[in-house]
């Protein structure tokens, strides 16, 4: 069967930016220098859900654990306190899996002014993601004030899936909201390569600032700011026209994502990675540098990873058919440094994060992604400037990478959970969750509780 490009190359065309170089994404089976290994050590149990991890910058060495039903709850030396940080089960909608409180963030300024931001399915507004504002009680360091709550961002979906959900600051001081296609399946609404739309999409807002119809402000060098002007038919270049939208999202700062459901920035460089969740055959990791200026195209819905959406298939004499060769298409948009297939790797992608911490210098620089579906944990790093992607566990006994989060000592913790798909469900009937620490396997303690791996 031949295949017919034109299509192909239509759609590359009508996209846009341009066609990044052609450098072939990671992965698994690459090699990190070092020999790095490392272990998973429990900090805490008896969590219900635990999806995402924050810590400010202030001194105290609390570690904060988002809870899918609706709660954050506050680790202190290894313990869970008596009394959240907040509990908003009677506004959250968790009943699917992909429903829930999914993070927060602390303002880059916490320590002087008590701002937190909590992103969350909301239960009255049918699963729409609320991202709101809260301040610290007066009186209680450990509890956020429900009376201070301010509604930022309501950003509605059409479907119960790929609703994203992940909230950050970068290093620019503004928040950045991963934000899903929608959901079903497939993209059936275009989202991905709609700019008319917050789904499917990377978003950066201001929050110190407001305007007469928004809680947030638009950063003046976002991308997609098209300002009011005459029209003018002739005498404008190509290049021009393809940069008027005077109908895109202004909070739009990358786009072609699919459900990024959770990303990080390297603390060090200000680099973006963004962990986006593939459809049935390919999971990919793509990094935004920190010199960028926004306006990246990821692809979706016409790629997965670097692989066509759908996938092309070609029918071999034997009446078997096969997926054609990633080298015989047109790429669309800007491919992942990394991907991996679902056919022995795992089925959703869970971003963990670069680590920059100073306890254990032999991970330093080293990117740390998992899966939730298989358990894997692999550590990327760049080798002679391409990157490399190495298997570094194959956790057992149903641990399930749930979310991640650095801690006020820069290491890498991650949450766990079984977390039941597939219908409506108690997450308070479901095994308890865990945190967990990642450690360099000769630095464990002897007395600590390690996560169990599969046998080799």
């Amino acid at each position: 069967m031949k295949i017919k490009p034109a299509l192909l190359t239509l759609l590359a065309l009508l996209t846009a930016p341009a066609f990044a170089a052609e450098i072939k994404p990671a992965q698994p089976g690459g090699k990190l220098p070092g020999n790095i290994s490392v272990s998973l050590v429990k900090v805490a149990d008896d969590l219900v859900d635990p999806v995402s991890v924050a810590a400010p910058n202030d001194g105290t060495g609390r570690i904060f654990v988002v809870e899918r039903p609706g709660v954050i709850q506050i680790i202190k030396d290894g313990k869970k306190t008596k009394r959240p940080f907040l509990d908003l089960k009677d506004k959250t909608i968790s009943s699917f899996l992909e429903l829930g409180m999914f993070s927060m963030a602390f303002h880059p300024d916490f320590k002087s002014n008590g701002k937190v931001y909590v992103a969350y399915a909301d239960l009255w507004f049918n699963g729409a993601t609320m991202v709101t504002e809260f301040t610290v009680s007066k009186s209680n360091p450990d509890r956020l004030d429900p009376e201070t709550a301010k509604v930022i961002m309501q950003i509605d979906f059409p479907y119960c899936n790929h609703h994203g959900g992940q909230i950050a600051f970068g290093p620019d001081g503004y928040l950045y909201i991963g934000v899903g296609d929608g959901g079903w399946e497939g993209d059936v609404i275009n989202a991905g390569q709609d700019l008319h739309t917050w789904l499917g999409k990377m978003l950066r807002i201001d929050v110190n600032k407001s305007s007469a119809d928004r809680a947030y402000d638009i950063p003046k060098d976002n991308p997609f700011i098209t300002p009011l002007q005459q029209m003018t038919l002739f005498g404008v270049s190509e290049e021009a026209f393809s940069k008027v939208r005077p109908k895109a999202k202004p909070e739009i700062w990358s786009y072609g994502l699919r459900n990024p459901w959770t990303f990080s920035f390297d603390s060090k460089t200000g680099d973006l990675f963004i962990a986006d969740i593939g459809q049935n055959h390919w999971e990919e990791i793509n990094m935004q540098p920190a010199s960028s200026k926004g306006g990246e195209n990821y692809g979706w819905k016409f790629m997965c990873g670097s692989h066509p959406f759908p996938m092309i298939l070609k029918k071999n004499p034997d009446g078997t058919e096969t997926a054609v060769d990633p080298e015989n298409y047109p790429k669309v948009g800007v491919q992942p440094i990394a991907e991996y297939s679902h056919v022995d790797q795992g089925i959703c992608v869970i971003n963990l994060g670069i680590y920059r911490g100073a306890e254990y210098p032999e991970l330093e620089g080293t990117y740390f992604s998992a899966d939730w579906g298989s358990g894997k944990v692999w550590g990327m790093q760049q080798v002679d400037g391409k990157w490399q992607m190495q298997e570094l566990l194959d956790l057992a006994d149903g641990i399930r990478p749930t979310g991640s989060g650095t801690g006020p000592d820069g290491a890498i913790y991650l949450t766990h959970a079984t977390a039941n798909y597939g219908g409506p469900v108690d997450p308070y009937t479901s095994e308890r969750g865990a945190l967990w620490k990642i450690v360099p396997t000769a630095k464990v303690a002897k007395d600590a509780v390690t996560a169990p791996v599969a046998a080799k």
